[in-house]
């Protein structure tokens, strides 16, 4: 496992990030046994980034960690933390709450779940309409500044966002949906952070499992999974994105690899500012996931799979249309 540095001021994390938000939250029932094991085999392999959020499954996904992370040392860890989501016993999203009394609120209690006396990467899950991004990563600093975070990271934001934030704070890292499917960030955030010197970390690389190889057209999903709202999981949008799966499956048999592997491996081809976030919950699933390490992709590679899956292959929005609303990245 080599490791990549999150922008110019950011932290060195391993090339590869695991996401947790599955082991509590948004795609059905997890084995939290399973899921603790998979944390260590995840730590074991030499992943030092582990990303969260207080709203993934109301607090538990940070309780999990904690608990998972007590018999080893914190300081080998960089936890990523999301906070700003509001939401309702029964799981509705409320919207969100990102003002600074909001931060070192939802900062307090995470530490607490965490177990931890620090986070190394703090940042709103997304922008707050009613509070200035500048009030947003001032109150984080404060928090920076007392030693109770580390770095600070932006999620879901535009090109303007980001420039604002920056001038607050020098920020880490964006977190944002990055796939072979959802490549929006390249036309103008992407060039924006390279400006600034600001890494990504990017998640849903696998397209929420669509471009895992492992997806089907007739695989049902309970009411609590994600997949049974979102636009590229249904009906004639998940025929023809699935389509291009097996079209990129042709690709993977050549290379005797995965489908997951060549989708990962080509998010880790776009540039060592850029640090993958794998959603397994199995260990198996991150065998996989970090065998994408030694899929090499030449020139030639790349070529074939931009040729088959072109940047605006995909059917469909990456979240429902209430959803895609909230996300200043896409305006």
């Amino acid at each position: 496992m080599r490791n990549r540095r999150l922008g110019k001021t950011g932290p060195e994390v391993s090339e590869l990030g695991l996401g947790a938000m599955g082991m509590s939250d948004m795609y059905g029932p997890a084995d939290e046994t399973e899921s603790i094991a998979t944390i260590h085999a995840a730590l074991d392999a030499g992943v030092t980034l582990i990303d969260t959020g207080d709203f993934y499954g109301m607090g538990h996904n940070e309780m999990l960690i904690g608990r998972a992370l007590q018999d080893r040392n914190r300081d080998d860890v960089a936890i990523s933390v999301k906070f700003g989501a509001q939401r309702s016993p029964a799981g509705q999203w409320l919207g969100y709450d990102a003002s600074p009394n909001a931060v070192k609120t939802a900062l307090t209690y995470s530490l607490r779940r965490l177990r931890t006396e620090y986070i190394d990467i703090y940042r709103p899950a997304r922008l707050d309409p009613n509070v200035p991004i500048e009030d947003t990563v001032g109150a984080i600093a404060e928090m920076v500044q007392a030693g109770y975070v580390r770095h600070i990271g932006l999620s879901e934001v535009g090109a303007d966002t980001i420039r604002r934030a920056n001038a607050v704070h020098p920020i880490a890292d964006l977190q944002i949906e990055y796939s072979l499917i959802s490549r929006g960030i390249e036309e103008n955030i992407l060039p924006t952070l390279r400006e600034l010197g600001i890494g990504v970390t990017a998640y849903g690389v696998l397209s929420r499992g669509l471009l895992s190889g492992h997806w089907s057209q007739d695989r049902a999903n309970t009411a609590t999974d994600f997949r049974a709202h979102s636009p590229r999981f249904q009906g004639e949008n998940l025929a023809h994105n699935l389509t291009l799966v097996e079209a990129l499956r042709q690709i993977a048999d050549r290379k005797s690899v995965s489908v997951a592997q060549i989708a990962i491996a080509w998010v880790l081809s776009r540039g060592e500012d850029i640090v993958p976030l794998v959603g397994a919950r199995r260990r198996d699933r991150l065998a996989e996931s970090i065998g994408a390490l030694d899929v090499d992709l030449s020139k030639e590679d790349l070529d074939v799979i931009e040729q088959t899956v072109p940047s605006d292959a995909a059917a469909g929005d990456r979240y429902a249309p209430a959803q895609m609303q909230t996300l200043d990245s896409e305006r």
